[in-house]
C-alpha cells in the first residue's frame, strides 16, 4: 500500500487580506475619533503602511486592521508589526504578512514530529512547505492534532491530505 501524506503550509489569502485592509481603511475614514488626524492604512508594495499624527493613533489603526483580519479568518500570527516611528510630523508603522514556512520553523516542526509524533511518520522540507507522510492515515491525523496543539509562532494549514 502506498504512503498517505499531507502538506503543512503557512499561506495568507491575499484577497482576504486586501479586503480586510479596505474595510479597515473605510472604518478609519468614517470613525469620529479618527476625523482630522491624518490616519491612513494602505499597501506599500508587499507591506502595509499605517500613518497617523500620533503614536497612539497609529496603534489604534493597527488594532482596527487586526480586528478586520480576524473577522476574515486570517490569523494574527501571520501579521508582523513593528513599532510606530516618527517621520516628520507623522508616525509610520510598517507591518508585513508572513507567507511560507522558514527553514528554521520547518526544522522545529520536523523535530516535533520526530520527537512527539507517532512512529513511522516522516517529514521532509520542500521549499516553504513541509510534506508529512506515513503508511497509516490515523498516524497522520494524530500528527495534525499534535501540530495544532504545538505553540508555534506561525499559522499552519494542512492541505493535500491523500
Amino acid at each position: 500500500m502506498a504512503d498517505s501524506s499531507f502538506d503543512v503550509v503557512s499561506k495568507v489569502d491575499k484577497q482576504e487580506a486586501d479586503n480586510a485592509l479596505n474595510q479597515a481603511r473605510k472604518e478609519v475614514e468614517q470613525r469620529y475619533d479618527f476625523k482630522g488626524t491624518g490616519s491612513d492604512i494602505q499597501w506599500s508594495g508587499e507591506s502595509i503602511l499605517i500613518t497617523a499624527n500620533s503614536e497612539d493613533r497609529a496603534k489604534a489603526v493597527l488594532d482596527v486592521f487586526q480586528s478586520k483580519l480576524i473577522k476574515r479568518g486570517i490569523s494574527l500570527k501571520s501579521l508582523e508589526s513593528g513599532e510606530p516611528t516618527a517621520s516628520g510630523k507623522e508616525y509610520k508603522l510598517v507591518s508585513t504578512l508572513k507567507d511560507g514556512i522558514s527553514q528554521e520553523n520547518a526544522k522545529k516542526i520536523g523535530k516535533i514530529i520526530r520527537d512527539e509524533g507517532p512512529k513511522g511518520v516522516k517529514s521532509q522540507v520542500q521549499g516553504d512547505e513541509l510534506r508529512v507522510s506515513s503508511k497509516s492515515r490515523d498516524d497522520l491525523q494524530e500528527t495534525i492534532r499534535l501540530l495544532k496543539a504545538a505553540d508555534l509562532d506561525i499559522d499552519l494549514q494542512f492541505i493535500n491530505f491523500r
